[in-house]
């Protein structure tokens, strides 16, 4: 695999809120291990968002040409720099719905569009469905670092209040999460139908 330069990694996976002069886009780059039974690297490798066909559906295309063994179980880490929009988060779901042979972690670096709930419900669609969602923190840094960047055998550079921004992420991500959860009971006390539902309590397809 073609490794990243030291500069597009601390470019594109850093997790501060804003780009410093000199500006420069963030792009979406997907990193993926896979994982063999005995935990040793079966497959790696690095996407990036092409025109009309995202980085997540790139990773989908290679997983599926690897044909692994369904008899046996494997373990898919991926580090992407934005999280999945919500197209892509429902291919991930189809893709791993029917292959229970694969487990699928997903650490995100930054989330994307986080206040727009098309989004959120990508986000909670892919925990809902064996993929867990996280946010990037040191050690995921420093593995993305290890086994994806051409560092010429230097070490993680870690950057200011790369903890501290992690953490704030993670606590947005975690209250989308739960968002989630409490719609789900909600949904469920509705499902009881105690009675005749009246149309003004009947279900609708917000979620």
């Amino acid at each position: 695999m073609n490794l990243l330069k030291e500069n597009i990694f601390k470019q594109q996976f850093g997790n501060q809120p804003r780009v410093s002069a000199p500006y420069y886009l963030r792009k979406t780059y997907l990193c993926y291990q896979v994982k063999g039974p005995d935990d040793s690297i079966l497959d790696k490798g690095c996407f990036q968002n092409k025109k009309k066909r995202h980085a997540e559906i790139r990773f989908i295309d290679k997983i599926n040409s690897l044909n692994l063994d369904q008899n046996q179980c494997y373990r898919i880490i991926c580090y992407v720099t934005w999280s999945p929009c919500h197209n892509c988060a429902k291919e991930l779901v189809d893709f791993i719905s029917n292959r229970h042979h694969l487990s699928l972690q997903l650490f995100a670096s930054r989330l994307y569009f986080h206040w727009v709930r098309c989004y959120q419900r990508g986000l909670q669609r892919l925990q809902a469905n064996r993929v867990s969602v996280a946010v990037m923190k040191g050690p995921e840094f420093k593995d993305c670092w290890e086994k994806f960047v051409d560092h010429q055998g230097e070490s993680f550079p870690s950057w200011e209040k790369l903890e501290q921004y992690s953490e704030s992420i993670s606590r947005r991500l975690s209250r989308i999460l739960r968002f989630a959860n409490q719609n789900n009971l909600e949904d469920s006390f509705r499902d009881l139908r105690l009675g005749s539902p009246s149309p003004s309590s009947s279900r609708s397809d917000s979620r």
